[in-house]
């Protein structure tokens, strides 16, 4: 799926030298960029999320005493 954004030129200045000095595509690194940071802002949503469950007391927490013991690691 073709895309276009704007960049700021700081950015788009960093993007070029990078693709300079290693000779990849713009293409490649925003795609890296893309699929990476994709992955954080879904970690971020989702985590926080669970964390406002868990402050509305909708969504149970375990203490690390009870975390070992389920798994057979209390010694």
């Amino acid at each position: 799926m073709p895309t276009s954004i704007r960049l700021p030129p700081a950015i788009e200045r960093r993007l070029n030298a990078l693709v300079a000095k290693t000779g990849r595509s713009k293409a490649y690194y925003l795609r890296e960029i893309i699929t990476n940071g994709l992955e954080d802002a879904e970690d971020y949503y989702l985590a926080s999320q669970v964390v406002e469950r868990v402050r509305q007391g909708r969504e149970r927490v375990f203490t690390l005493d009870e975390v070992e013991r389920d798994l057979g690691l209390d010694d």
